[in-house]
């Protein structure tokens, strides 16, 4: 008998406060980090935060949250598929 693993999607939620305190829920894992970024990863693509004087006060992956403090001046996702549609040029080009 094949075991199937069934796969929880955490809620991902994201609480930015001021540009200086953020909570994340739904992470799955953290990629890097430093000073300069944080690269974790949630159940809706990669997401990447970028600022200065970062810190990560609190991580629980059981959990899947996340706060840390510093002077935040970007998220960015990075879906690792490609979007559905295509953009402006595809649609005029097909």
């Amino acid at each position: 008998m094949v075991d199937e693993k069934k796969v929880v999607k955490l809620p991902h939620n994201l609480i930015l406060e001021d540009r200086r305190a953020l909570s994340v829920s739904g992470v799955a894992d953290i990629d890097s980090f430093d000073e300069q970024s944080v690269v974790l990863f949630t159940d809706l693509g990669e997401l990447t935060i970028k600022g200065y004087n970062l810190h990560i006060n609190k991580l629980n992956v059981d959990t899947g949250e996340l706060t840390l403090e510093g002077e935040i001046y970007a998220l960015s996702y990075a879906d690792e598929q490609p979007q559905k549609g295509g953009g402006f040029f595809s649609k005029i080009f097909k």
